[in-house]
């Protein structure tokens, strides 16, 4: 296979096993590119992409924008707070208005989730989801898979613990439903109240212990306590929380076997992971934000090519 089965990547559900091998085997070669001494290549000379970010973002918009710049393509940003979204203008009449200006691919934040979905059904551009409410977040997935990939050299077999706020968490979910496709095994870990009920349907082991799922695990993927999709108080304190599901030397000291510690960020240093434990060698969160650059160059490439041959 070297074309995408799919037009837009909005959630790791429509992609492919083989989509996602392709994916991850070119985003090799592209970070191969970034590590040459001239890092831009013409790839997507005069294509035009819109960064539509409804949500705040700081790692994943410069990511992406830096993954557009780095194949030439000419990039139009637009943020939500300075436009005239806050003067009751709709997601559609906002996209219309950038399509018209002969935009081809349009990355997208958005509170709302399905809103990608949504976008793909009604405007003539490829679109990437760059995560939508608690739904999806595709290209985070993508790049949490080629880097363990890249430390271990492959994703069959491999023991995955994603721990934390899974109910909360678009990452998590895209997470396991990639890692289930690639043939890892995959377990989640937190409170009960941070567990969705659903989450046994995806074919994923559940355990409230940390120690238990450390020592069960080849790669623990810490995410944070997100506040701002909290309606309730899941727990107590974050004193308490810390002291169950905040991952330390101590804990890694313990086991007599290495770990690999991922986290997609922001890093919530002394809840969900210290600093010790970030900045250890365990830990692989700076490769994962050098990886997120040629994992969005390979989807960008990879979607104008399908497009190419879609409109030939």
């Amino acid at each position: 296979m070297s074309k995408l089965s799919v037009k837009h990547l909005l959630d790791i559900k429509k992609l492919e096993s083989e989509d996602i091998q392709l994916i991850l085997d070119t985003a090799k070669e592209f970070k191969e590119v970034l590590n040459r001494p001239i890092k831009k290549v013409p790839t997507l000379r005069d294509i035009t992409i819109a960064n539509l970010f409804f949500e705040n973002s700081t790692r994943t918009k410069l990511s992406f924008e830096l993954a557009e710049k780095r194949l030439s393509a000419d990039v139009v940003n637009f943020s939500a707070g300075s436009s005239s979204v806050n003067k009751g203008e709709t997601l559609i009449d906002t996209v219309n208005n950038i399509l018209s200006m002969k935009v081809d691919m349009v990355v997208m934040r958005h509170a709302r989730p399905g809103a990608a979905q949504f976008l793909s059904q009604h405007v003539d551009a490829s679109i990437i989801n760059a995560g939508d409410g608690r739904h999806e977040h595709p290209t985070q997935a993508l790049l949490d898979a080629f880097s363990i990939r890249e430390k271990l050299g492959t994703l069959q077999g491999i023991k995955i613990a994603i721990v934390g706020d899974i109910v909360h968490s678009r990452v998590a979910l895209s997470n396991v439903l990639l890692l289930k496709k690639m043939g890892a095994e995959v377990m989640v870990c937190g409170p009960t109240t941070l567990i969705p009920k659903y989450i046994d349907t995806l074919g994923v082991r559940v355990e409230h212990n940390l120690q238990i799922a450390i020592e069960w695990c080849d790669v623990a993927n810490m995410l944070r306590v997100q506040h701002e999709r909290q309606d309730l108080k899941y727990f107590p304190s974050i004193a308490e929380y810390r002291a169950q599901y905040g991952l330390t030397m101590e804990h890694l000291d313990g086991l007599n076997k290495p770990i690999l510690v991922m986290h997609p960020g922001p890093i919530n240093r002394g809840v969900e992971i210290t600093s010790e434990v970030a900045d250890s060698e365990h830990s692989i969160i700076l490769e994962q934000v050098e990886n997120g650059v040629a994992v969005r160059m390979a989807v960008l490439y990879l979607l104008a090519e399908k497009r190419k041959l879609g409109n030939s």
